[in-house]
């Protein structure tokens, strides 16, 4: 059915779904199960950190069948589009429900702490104990912590007994259905005792509000931290949002209207005024200016950008004003696609999560097994009075082991990690590709627009004595300046980099493959190679020929006497070097996998230390290139940038795309590089190796603390050592385990 559905288009794109109320791994689960079970729906994703669903769906399924079916699961879904305004409207609701819930900790700390003092102030200081029982009495004691521990439980407390109930009664019960089974046992226990005592052994009616007002009021700190600690891991995707203004001026007819820049559409004519931030993708149609464009590249330097050039949405104009013609909406901008790259990732499920969330599918009901377990053999074994006991052993299970530390030990630290990766101008489609590249061994690097710069430029040039370097350069210049070849070209960057004004030729003319002439001031100039320059009757001296280097050479003559060379070449980046040499220390191997003739290709790779070289190789040929390395068993990553790169960016286990090359190539890659400088790929397989271990390291914590204290909540040494765990001890553990994994996370923001 799936594919059936995909290849006839039934689906139409993701529909985005920001939700309120989940707390832990299990009502992430809940939720995909709610959306996957309504006919139509193709896949849906939730994640748990960032608070979003992403649903795949038939476009005859409206959008408030799927927020019912988020209802009917307890918790509360609006439908958000991609975009600041979806951004913003998610940070709106996430603030709503930051604020109700630092309104229900304090009320909640407000009404327990005269609870916790009676009963914890009697337990640390006898006389206090005995001034209580002289002014209040026992039973006005309890009278009062019932009333405060009631106002807890049906103000503060509610949010988890209607989610737990709910959770119960779809026979799915989660961290909600364990804090309310406790906090309700503790309280409904308590208030036997001070109604109705003699239903109760001898010896028997203690209180126990304390127990559930502090589980209450714990659980709602710790949901406070996680919460403060996600809004924080979400600072990568604010920043990016916050880089577009919010308005922009268009031109409509001769007048500016101010306008949201959300609204801009293809062919709006845009104003933009020296230090504004550019609104949208767009073609300059008047004006020059620098354009600092770090934001996309990491390059600190502006670029100089002129009539007719691209400029990028996000960017900041630096000295002169332009007029730009929008060539997209906003949401279809490259800063856009950089925001839903990243969301995509760090709402992506890892291999590594499966297992969580199949442990987490059974855990709970085992937790509920456990308890109810304990509570029987107490019950039937334990000391005199044995109630009190089974209770207290019961509820001190049911609240230490919340799975909220293992649902937040993956999502927690890939929302860092990955947004982590984007301030490094590193963009990782999914966390799929982030787990791959951490343990990726082989490297294979396309040559031209990858290692080097894509771009022949002057490497070298030679003079012959009493030539005029400048004037000779500025005659050769000006004679290409119609010519479109590379090398051509090449000449004329030089020349415009040096500043030197082309001009007029005239009596032009080409031999393909050999040279041209031509008539520039008056002067007669000759530009080829040595057989173009021998047919024209010019001496190319040794002398010349010696000085030649690497890349092309292209003679000169003026005057029919010769005037020097140029050497034109493709340079290797001046990051490669440095780059592989980092990734070697990262343990990789390398591979050259490309079009160009053999020797072009070794005298590139040799210097970089890469031995393992395919040269002339077509885009199939590539492919199989990659495909000899998976029949070895070894796994391999491939780095271009070309649309002849796409396929076998495709087809490698990991295909990493030249942020600068062509749109396909990006968009057949698992990873981005937005800057060209390939330390950037380093930077990833450090950020990686580093997120993967923080997953290793928070899963290690959060199953070897239930582990362990699971059978110590359930008073497992209580027959040796004499030690109980009480629940209020077992609720702070269970905050304690949440509150290590989010700081745990949070040391990726160094990384």
């Amino acid at each position: 059915m799936h594919d059936a559905l995909s290849e006839t288009g039934d689906f139409n794109s993701s529909r985005l779904f920001a939700i309120e109320g989940m707390t832990c791994a299990a009502c992430a689960l809940r939720v995909e199960r709610a959306l996957t079970a309504l006919p139509g729906v193709q896949a849906a994703h939730v994640n748990l950190a960032t608070a979003r669903a992403h649903v795949r769906a038939t476009a005859g399924l409206n959008d408030e069948t799927l927020s019912m079916a988020i209802d009917a699961a307890g918790y509360s879904a609006t439908r958000v589009e991609e975009g600041r305004q979806a951004f913003d409207q998610s940070e709106k609701m996430a603030e709503r429900e930051a604020v109700h819930l630092r309104r229900d900790t304090v009320l909640a700390l407000m009404l327990s702490l005269p609870v916790i003092i009676i009963e914890m102030g009697g337990h640390l200081v006898p006389a206090f104990h005995h001034w209580v029982m002289a002014t209040l009495g026992h039973q006005a004691s309890g009278v009062l912590q019932a009333v405060l521990a009631t106002l807890v439980i049906l103000g503060p407390g509610r949010r988890f007994f209607v989610a737990g109930t709910k959770a119960m009664r779809q026979r799915a019960p989660d961290m909600n259905a364990l804090v309310s089974l406790g906090a309700g046992s503790a309280w409904l226990y308590s208030m036997v005792a001070l109604l109705t005592p003699q239903w109760l052994p001898q010896g028997a009616t203690h209180f126990y509000f304390e127990p559930a007002v502090v589980i209450i009021s714990l659980v709602l700190v710790g949901r406070l931290i996680e919460g403060r600690a996600r809004r924080q891991a979400s600072a990568t995707i604010r920043r990016l949002v916050e880089l577009a203004p919010k308005t922009c001026r268009v031109r409509r007819g001769d007048d500016l209207v101010v306008v949201e820049t959300a609204s801009i559409r293809p062919g709006d004519l845009i104003d933009i005024r020296p230090g504004e931030r550019i609104p949208a993708d767009g073609e300059i149609v008047e004006g020059r200016s620098p354009v600092d464009e770090s934001m996309l590249t990491g390059e600190p330097m502006p670029v100089l950008r002129i009539p007719g050039e691209r400029v990028i949405g996000g960017t900041v104009n630096q000295t002169g004003a332009l007029l730009i013609r929008a060539t997209g909406r906003n949401d279809e901008s490259v800063l856009a696609d950089i925001i839903r790259m990243v969301e995509a990732a760090q709402g992506s499920r890892l291999p590594i999560q499966a297992l969580v969330d199949r442990v987490t599918h059974w855990f709970v009901p085992a937790i509920l097994a456990i308890a109810i377990l304990a509570f029987v053999l107490w019950l039937a074994f334990g000391p005199e009075p044995a109630l009190p006991f089974a209770l207290v052993n019961a509820i001190a299970v049911l609240i230490i082991a919340c799975p909220c530390a293992m649902g937040l030990a993956t999502p927690i630290s890939l929302l860092i990690g990955t947004g982590r990766a984007a301030e490094k101008g590193v963009l990782f489609r999914s966390g799929d590709a982030l787990q791959r590249l951490a343990s990726l061994k082989r490297l294979a690097f396309d040559k031209t627009g990858t290692l080097t710069e894509g771009k022949p430029r002057v490497v070298y040039r030679h003079w012959m004595p009493g030539v005029d370097p400048e004037r000779a350069l500025r005659l050769a210049a000006s004679a290409e300046a119609r010519s479109e070849h590379p090398l051509a070209r090449a000449i004329l960057d030089e020349a415009a980099y040096q500043g030197l004004a082309l001009l007029p030729a005239n009596s032009m003319h080409v031999s393909p493959g050999a040279g041209l002439s031509a008539v520039v001031d008056g002067q007669n100039v000759l530009i080829g190679n040595v057989a173009f320059l021998h047919e024209q009757h010019v001496a190319v001296p040794q002398e010349a020929l010696a000085k030649a280097g690497p890349g092309s050479q292209v003679h000169i003559a003026i005057n029919g006497l010769y005037a020097g060379l140029i050497g034109i070449a493709d340079p290797v980046r001046h990051s490669a070097a440095d780059a592989i040499g980092a990734l070697a220390r990262l343990g990789l191997a390398f591979s050259m996998v490309t079009g160009d003739q053999r020797e072009a290709a070794e005298a590139i790779a040799a210097p970089l230390g890469i031995s393992d070289v395919t040269a002339q190789a077509t885009p199939a040929g590539k492919v199989a290139a990659i495909e000899q390395f998976r029949e070895r068993g070894e796994a391999i990553g491939f780095v271009g940038d070309g649309i002849n790169d796409a396929p076998v960016l495709a087809a490698a286990d990991l295909g990493i795309a030249i942020g600068q090359g062509t749109d396909v190539a990006i968009e057949a890659a698992d990873i981005v590089l937005l800057r060209p400088d390939l330390h950037a790929i380093a930077d990833a397989v450090r950020v990686s190796r580093a997120t993967l271990a923080n997953i290793r390291e928070n899963l290690i914590w959060a199953f070897g603390y239930n582990i362990a204290l699971v059978p110590i909540a359930a008073g497992a040494l209580y027959p040796f050592t004499g030690t109980l765990l009480s629940p209020m001890l077992a609720a702070g553990a269970m905050a304690f385990s949440s509150l290590s994994v989010v700081l745990n996370a949070l040391r990726l923001r160094r990384v």
